[in-house]
């Protein structure tokens, strides 16, 4: 599969918001039973986000999304797309993205919303899906929010996935380039292999495990991850995967001034920037302070980046990951 043509269409501003509550891995290891020191040494995670009951998945989405659209010198009332990238559903109906209309102050103006669950890719996808809209003319100006509360889930009878996970929300505008400005979408690629289907799974709220089933146990509503399965799988189908997002469009690694990842934990970067050849100063992690905030977690990396004025304005950037199932995914940008 060649990976998607150039699209002018840059991202012309981020935001993130991060709920106020910091949970040491000291607290995990509490939580778990798992000895002192165990967490850090096993995941990288220092610390993570968790929100509050009140700091729901819309209204953390929200402002996020504020900020990117002062970021992108626009109005609420610019924004014609509405796009909710998002694992953590607000609940099972109506589309979550309503929810974040609502919150917005959005209600009542008719702008168009939907949903992308792609678990950890949401954002990636939603990327790829918002660049098209505006490249072919159907939209102008797109706001992409992944607002993520996978606390909620945690599962502490697995003390490794227990202590990886944080909450977040980040948020990206997309709006065409116009002359004289930086920014493209320069290629993008996606592929799933599903014998990876339940390495990483929560098995109850559809229709295997629906609420009302008397075989539905509470602990179907936890995460569960085969976190071997899953590093041995990434690593054995990622270098391949990169050849194809290089060959396809002409570029290589060596353009990327950055490489922007989904921050599944320390080791398993490592692993991928040993698996790709990606170079360790290349890549932007945020892991170890924040955790895997599953589809936030790449778009809250770019914020943090270009918030500290690594990332500039015509920087390469390469935005790659990985999610439940087993998919990977890669856009490169100009920013």
């Amino acid at each position: 599969m060649a990976a998607a043509p150039t699209l002018p269409v840059r991202i012309a501003g981020v935001g993130r918001h991060l709920p106020k509550r910091v949970v040491s891995s000291q607290e995990i290891e509490a939580k778990t039973g798992a000895p002192a020191g165990w967490v850090e040494k096993h995941t990288g995670v220092a610390e993570r986000r968790w929100a509050e009951r009140s700091e729901t998945p819309s209204k953390m989405g929200a402002k996020a999304a504020r900020e990117a659209i002062a970021s992108a010198g626009l109005k609420l009332g610019d924004i014609d797309l509405v796009i909710n990238a998002s694992f953590t559903p607000v609940m099972s109906l109506p589309d979550s993205s309503v929810f974040l209309v609502r919150e917005l102050g959005l209600q009542g103006t008719g702008v168009r919303s939907f949903s992308i669950h792609a678990t950890c890719l949401s954002f990636l996808v939603g990327l790829e899906t918002a660049a098209s809209l505006i490249a072919n003319g159907r939209h102008e100006n797109v706001l992409i929010v992944s607002s993520e509360t996978p606390s909620i889930g945690i599962n502490f009878d697995e003390p490794e996935s227990a202590a990886l996970f944080g909450d977040m929300a980040a948020a990206a505008v997309l709006t065409p380039r116009r002359k004289g400005q930086t920014g493209a979408v320069n290629g993008s690629l996606f592929e799933t292999f599903s014998e990876g289907a339940e390495m990483c799974v929560i098995r109850g709220g559809g229709h295997y495990r629906h609420p009302n089933d008397p075989e539905t146990t509470p602990e179907d509503n936890l995460f569960h991850m085969n976190g071997p399965q899953v590093f041995r799988l990434a690593h054995r189908r990622l270098p391949s995967f990169m050849d194809r997002l290089f060959e396809g469009s002409g570029a290589s690694l060596s353009d990327m001034q950055w490489v922007v990842p989904h921050q599944a934990s320390l080791f398993a970067l490592a692993s991928v920037g040993r698996a790709c050849g990606i170079p360790d100063e290349q890549m932007v992690i945020t892991v170890g302070k924040f955790g895997n905030c599953v589809a936030a977690s790449i778009p809250g990396t770019l914020y943090e980046a270009v918030n500290d004025g690594r990332i500039q304005r015509g920087d390469s950037v390469l935005l790659l990951g990985t999610g439940a199932g087993f998919a990977m995914g890669a856009v490169m940008i100009e920013y």
